[in-house]
């Protein structure tokens, strides 16, 4: 099993606030499925939290993309490595998520201050095919899924440290595009034949994990998305929505577990120039097999950073 998702991570939100506020010192768990907390209701419920100029995610709009000469190619450190996988989970109910050693796998480059450890991938999806389920968009177009590597700055001693500092937390995300081969790619095909069989809602998460997932921290996250997306058949994509839970086997199905686009504001997006050809395409990364395994041309990434 091991061997198997990590070869899905090799080839290819939750969103919970913690409020720390010394009347209540509370922790405050938005669902998906309760109207009350709805992605709207967000900057009025913990406004200390949601209510900054730097939300996500946002729609793309590629023609207002910034060109930045200073962004470099990423290097992947341990992506390889079948050991690093530690659990596949049912994160309280709202995504699949696989935790990773951090020991074993970082990250840097790009637009990143330094080093990253990787600690897990997790993903968002609507409804099988009559509903797209990404969390970003690009020109109001909205993919089938998203998935999300999150990964901790490694001067940071855990995430619970490195919610508290600009670019504490680096989230690197990619689109999946439905195709009609069926059964495709095979390390989809791999994972998804676990998602009937994973545990009941996670008790084993601590909040450390729920943290990790909490991009709406104004400025804590800085955000790569790869415009290059994943390629998957629609069989396996609806297996999300029709095989997993909120909870338990008893309760509703998971379905439509993403956020909604927040505005932009003043924040810049850019994206990456190729130093040698002047195009936007992203520079091969030799030592990580992530675009040729998962069928990405070398693939132009857009890069939403502070201002």
């Amino acid at each position: 099993m091991k061997a198997q998702l990590i070869t899905l991570l090799a080839v290819c939100l939750l969103p919970t606030v913690v409020s720390n506020g010394s009347a209540a010192g509370k922790i405050m768990v938005f669902q998906f499925c309760c109207s009350r907390c709805h992605y709207t209701t967000w900057a009025a419920l913990v406004p200390e939290h949601c209510s900054g100029a730097r939300q996500s995610p946002v729609n793309i709009i590629t023609a207002d993309v910034q060109a930045d000469p200073s962004l470099t190619a990423f290097t992947f450190t341990g992506f390889g490595d079948s050991s690093s996988v530690l659990q596949i989970v049912n994160a309280r109910g709202k995504t699949v998520k696989v935790l990773l050693d951090d020991r074993k796998m970082s990250v840097s480059g790009g637009g990143l201050p330094g080093l990253y450890r990787t600690q897990q991938f997790h993903l968002h999806w609507g409804n099988g095919s009559s509903k797209p389920g990404s969390e970003h968009t690009v020109n109001g177009k909205q993919y089938p899924m998203e998935l999300h590597i999150v990964n901790v700055r490694s001067i940071y001693p855990n995430a619970r440290t490195a919610l508290k500092h600009s670019m504490g937390l680096a989230v690197l995300a990619f689109f999946i595009e439905a195709t009609n081969d069926r059964g495709k790619p095979a390390s989809w095909n791999n994972l998804t034949s676990y998602l009937s069989r994973i545990p009941d809602k996670g008790d084993v998460l601590d909040i450390m994990h729920e943290l990790t997932m909490d991009s709406l921290l104004q400025g804590t996250v800085v955000w790569t998305v790869f415009k290059e997306p994943i390629k998957i058949s629609q069989d396996l994509i609806s297996l999300f929505s029709t095989t997993t839970y909120v909870n338990t086997k008893d309760d509703p199905l998971n379905t439509n577990n993403f956020r909604g686009v927040q505005p932009l504001n003043a924040a810049i997006i850019y994206q990456y120039l190729s130093i040698t050809t002047n195009t936007t395409l992203l520079q091969s990364v030799p030592c990580w097999s992530l675009y040729a395994l998962v069928g990405l041309n070398p693939a132009s990434l857009l890069q939403l950073k502070e201002y």
